[in-house]
């Protein structure tokens, strides 16, 4: 079939991404000035975001297929979208100190933009093939993006265990996705013009003794989820978030936090909750999750305890957070009944990667100011920082308060929602191994703060650390976004509950 003016316009915001790449890197060649480069990068990501709300109103509540049904475009995947884009435009500009630093600049931005689209793409994919190809769009250049600080062994170490071992997860995955094909004869993970998935279609024709109803069936989904965990920085394959984190530039790790465990999510779900939504073959998976979220949670949290290195802390802190978000996913079980009513479980996922979006990007940007200045990573680096830096400060004992989920924070807001879907599915015993988790994650956000405040500065000569007005900025709307969704949570997730209603 050729490509038609519609499946074009459905894919606006990805084209207009990429062209806005291309355009950085070109305007390098004429343009030396770094500012003018930064400021066109972040000014030109308008266009995708207008271009994604405009799509939000167009589609409405009717999912629309692109190019044969390789791409669905709905508010679920536009929700996707507009957080990613919105989170590549708040790195930017909270980095522009950093930016300015690399030699290759325009090439830094082009890069994570093009990984940008290819996260995109992964919240719309509608069938593997696709998956599979936006998500390695949205890794290789992250790989690059790990490595970019020429010279120093650690940035070059990440971007190497990144690169091995998101091979490795992308050839488990490949394999997962080739036992689907297998059972299902289709790479089609959502039904094409109303008719249901081709896992759906072919429930009540397995076995009823082995799980999923089909050996085959069985196979592929686990060792799709063990692909999907490595994006997901789920335990057992969450080896790699830690020392990425620390080595990678500043920016890179914020962008992975956020904006590829948003992605992650979305396909997860999407294919979760669409291919294998019946009771038949819920009832398996969502054991399953329920388990890998409490061990995920458990483990990032107590593992957290020990760092001393910020960024090492706050990988941690992702992997626990991710154990969090799961919760959300294993409380399919207790979906509304009713037919237009969202689950809570699916919409608290949302709402809570859109307040975990803020919280720890608020949290990534103080770092990136901070060692801009002082070049120190350590926990015990940011003694006297309350003198030296009373807004940065302030703003980072904010973000961490909201990750221990302490109102009012969006933190609270988030996990009282998951922990309620949890309530709501009968995982009651997941719901409380939460609450002592986020207890035990106390002990160390908390911490920094303590050492903010209460300890002195190591030299008495500390410098004080400023905020540039672009990483102000930044600041500003994380914070503001973190107390607000605090406050009035309705507002975010009413939209996560529209976004949620095609995929049940």
């Amino acid at each position: 079939m050729g490509i038609e003016a519609r499946d074009v316009y459905l894919l606006s915001p990805e084209i207009a991404l990429t062209a806005l790449a291309l355009l950085v890197v070109a305007l390098d060649l004429v343009v030396r000035n770094k500012a003018v480069q930064t400021a066109v990068a972040v000014a030109g990501l308008a266009a995708p975001i207008a271009l994604t709300i405009v799509l939000w109103a167009d589609v409405g509540s009717r999912p629309e297929a692109a190019f044969s049904g390789s791409l669905v475009v709905d508010q679920f995947a536009l929700f996707f979208k507009l957080l990613i884009a919105g989170v590549l435009a708040l790195v930017l500009l909270a980095s522009r100190d950093t930016l300015g630093r690399f030699r290759y600049q325009a090439e830094f931005v082009g890069l994570a933009m093009l990984s940008a689209a290819g996260l995109m793409l992964l919240a719309a994919a509608g069938d593997l093939v696709t998956i599979y190809v936006s998500l390695e769009l949205a890794s290789l250049p992250i790989v690059a993006l790990a490595a970019f600080i020429r010279g120093q062994v650690r940035s070059v170490e990440a971007g190497m265990k990144y690169l091995v071992l998101s091979a490795v997860s992308s050839a488990t995955l490949l394999m997962g996705f080739a036992w689907l094909y297998g059972a299902t004869g289709s790479v089609q993970v959502v039904g094409v013009e109303g008719a249901a998935p081709p896992i759906i279609q072919m429930i009540g024709t397995g076995d009823p003794g082995v799980p999923f109803g089909s050996f085959a069936l069985m196979v592929g989904i686990v060792l799709s989820l063990a692909g999907f965990g490595f994006k997901l920085s789920m335990v057992p394959f969450h080896m790699w978030t830690p020392d990425v984190y620390e080595g990678a530039p500043t920016p890179v790790a914020a962008f992975l936090a956020v904006a590829s465990k948003a992605a992650a999510f979305a396909v997860v779900l999407r294919v979760l909750y669409t291919a294998l939504g019946l009771d038949e073959l819920s009832a398996d998976w969502t054991v399953l999750i329920a388990i890998l979220a409490a061990v995920t949670m458990s483990v990032g949290n107590i593992v957290a305890v020990i760092q001393r290195n910020f960024k090492r802390l706050l990988g941690y802190s992702a992997i626990a957070h991710a154990g969090y978000m799961l919760i959300g996913v294993a409380a399919f079980a207790g979906r509304a009944q009713e037919p237009g009513d969202a689950s809570l479980g699916s919409s608290s996922v949302l709402f809570y990667l859109g307040g975990y979006a803020a919280m720890n990007l608020a949290a990534f940007f103080v770092v990136t100011v901070v060692v801009n200045r002082t070049g120190d990573e350590r926990v015990a680096g940011l003694a006297g920082l309350g003198q030296r830096a009373p807004w940065a400060a302030a703003v980072l004992a904010i973000a961490l308060v909201s990750l221990t989920g302490i109102p009012p924070t969006v933190g609270f807001m988030g996990k009282l929602f998951l922990f309620q879907a949890a309530i709501n599915a009968d995982l009651m015993w997941l719901a409380l191994l939460g609450a002592v988790n986020s207890v035990v994650s106390a002990y160390y956000y908390l911490n920094v703060v303590r050492v903010m405040y209460l300890r002195e500065a190591e030299s008495p000569d500390a410098e004080r650390v400023a905020v540039g007005p672009t990483a102000g900025v930044a600041l500003a709307v994380t914070t503001t976004g973190v107390l607000l969704l605090g406050v009035w949570p309705s507002g975010l997730l009413d939209v996560a509950r529209n976004a949620v209603q095609t995929l049940l």
